[in-house]
């Protein structure tokens, strides 16, 4: 392992990028993404992710140097079509006239359609509430969850993010989690690694609860809290793809393959200003009173602090200079 500081990753992952065909001004939003991934600890949605993103931008699975389009269907509704490209340049595009029409409205909808896969969605929420308002938001991926009882895949591990602003330009609570037990790069990482993962996580392809990482990935993994994971996941999926105009998970071909069709993948976000409650604030502290009653317990993300510099792979830090193009 190897320090590295956050802005060194920044820039070797906006250099890759744009090695790779990506304009600079996309590759510079999406490598701010893959730095506080690294920052926060959440490493399959960092430079795990940089080998992948180069080589579809390579195939042209992935744009890198469409413009999005921004439109405003409603006074409190934006959509963005970012048009087969990355999502952090779509999101960027269109947040500041989501902050606009919640301002004006106390709550609205932003709808990112047709874009890669996003990863770290409470990369997103958490730019809402630093602004000052708090978000909610949901993506969909591709197909590796059955419903309960069944085996054949229908929807994805669609995560949820929630941010709350604490009023002063920071995040008192966020959360970002798949709807399944865990996120499916953990099962990735764990074959890789030629690791076992936890009886609970996964089935088999015959429906069987399995330990052996391949055997998941050739089966489904399952819904947190069974009835109740599933529902969640069903909420992200229809919004994401419902609301957006994009493709429903049993559409998505595997996030990470070199050549295929676009992701067109989606996410739903929704905006509300905690100014339409004059309760609002007292409220937040006294929840974040109540948890703070037990030592060591806290709100989700209250607190973090980006590590700065982080430890990187070696290997994994070695591949991203060599897609940068330095030795």
């Amino acid at each position: 392992m190897t320090e590295i500081a956050l802005a060194e990753i920044e820039d070797i992952t906006k250099s890759a990028l744009v090695a790779h065909g990506a304009d600079s001004w996309i590759a510079a939003e999406v490598a701010k993404a893959v730095a506080e991934a690294e920052a926060t600890g959440n490493r399959i949605c960092g430079l795990y992710y940089l080998e992948s993103y180069c080589r579809q931008l390579r195939s042209g699975r992935v744009q890198g140097q469409v413009e999005p389009k921004v439109t405003a269907p409603r006074p409190a509704h934006v959509a963005v079509d970012g048009r087969m490209g990355f999502a952090q340049p779509a999101f960027a595009r269109g947040l500041p006239h989501a902050i606009d029409s919640v301002r004006a409205n106390g709550t609205a909808s932003l709808a990112i359609g047709h874009t890669h896969t996003c990863t770290s969605l409470g990369y997103f929420t958490g730019q809402i509430a630093r602004a000052g308002f708090i978000a909610l938001g949901m993506t969909n991926a591709s197909p590796i969850v059955a419903p309960p009882g069944g085996k054949t895949r229908v929807i994805g591990t669609n995560p949820v993010a929630f941010s709350v602003p604490d009023g002063h330009g920071g995040i008192a609570l966020q959360f970002d989690q798949s709807t399944t037990t865990v996120a499916l790069g953990k099962i990735t990482m764990a074959k890789a690694a030629g690791e076992r993962i936890p009886e609970g996580w996964a089935l088999d392809a015959d429906g069987a609860p399995t330990t052996d990482p391949e055997a998941a990935l050739s089966g489904s993994l399952v819904s947190m809290g069974g009835y109740k994971g599933w529902g969640f996941g069903l909420m992200a999926e229809l919004l994401a793809a419902g609301m957006t105009g994009s493709v429903t998970s049993r559409n998505v071909h595997p996030l990470k393959a070199d050549d295929g069709p676009p992701h067109d993948l989606g996410q739903f976000y929704m905006l509300i200003d905690p100014a339409l409650s004059d309760s609002f604030v007292d409220r937040l502290a006294e929840v974040v009173e109540g948890i703070a009653m037990d030592p060591g317990a806290r709100m989700p993300g209250q607190g973090r602090v980006l590590a700065d510099p982080v430890n990187v792979d070696d290997a994994l830090w070695s591949q991203a200079r060599s897609l940068a193009g330095l030795s």
